[in-house]
């Protein structure tokens, strides 16, 4: 047909290679440069996709953040599943804090990056507390309700901690704090 423009199959991916892609720019530039044409490019898709299926840079936030809480609670779920019921907890979970650390240090910065974004960005703050539930939750189920909001905290807090210091406690360190949040004095 003369005139017609030539129809690509549709992606139904794409949209989710697109927030994989703003995950990847804010973990290699950080929020500041997380543009359109960053994630177009990581993703290796058309600049047009991108403000298509995420018009303002906040969606792009939104999605990201959306799928970091989305991976982080499925990786979570997945290592609960992997801690026998007799297993020594607070000891798990400093292996669990390592492994975060040492394994998965650019997803940690990442999620804190967005985490950081859900404070100065009301619409972002009900995605970011879908990770802080499910860390609740999760602990809760092997202590109790208000030792697992302590543990929360405190894992949070430690994963953002040894994300910023050169200087970082050991796996006994970290395994120490833990058996006293969970054991007392």
């Amino acid at each position: 047909m003369a005139g017609s423009r030539r129809q690509r199959p549709n992606d139904p991916e794409r949209r989710a290679k697109i927030a994989r892609a703003a995950i990847d720019v804010v973990a290699e530039r950080g929020i500041d440069g997380l543009t359109h044409r960053a994630v177009a490019a990581a993703a290796g898709v058309p600049l047009g996709s991108t403000t298509y299926h995420f018009r303002t840079l906040d969606d792009l936030l939104e999605v990201a953040l959306k799928q970091a809480a989305e991976d982080n609670v499925r990786r979570l779920r997945e290592w609960e599943r992997t801690v026998p019921a007799d297993a020594d907890f607070a000891a798990a979970l400093a292996e669990l804090v390592m492994r975060y650390v040492r394994d998965e240090g650019p997803h940690t910065v990442v999620e804190y990056d967005l985490y950081v974004a859900a404070m100065h960005r009301p619409r972002l703050r009900p995605l970011s507390a879908a990770w802080d539930d499910a860390l609740i939750e999760l602990f809760g189920s092997r202590t109790d309700a208000l030792t697992g909001r302590v543990l929360a905290g405190l894992f949070c807090g430690l994963l953002m901690q040894l994300a910023i210091t050169d200087d970082a406690p050991s796996s006994s360190d970290v395994e120490a704090i833990f058996r006293r949040a969970v054991h007392g004095p």
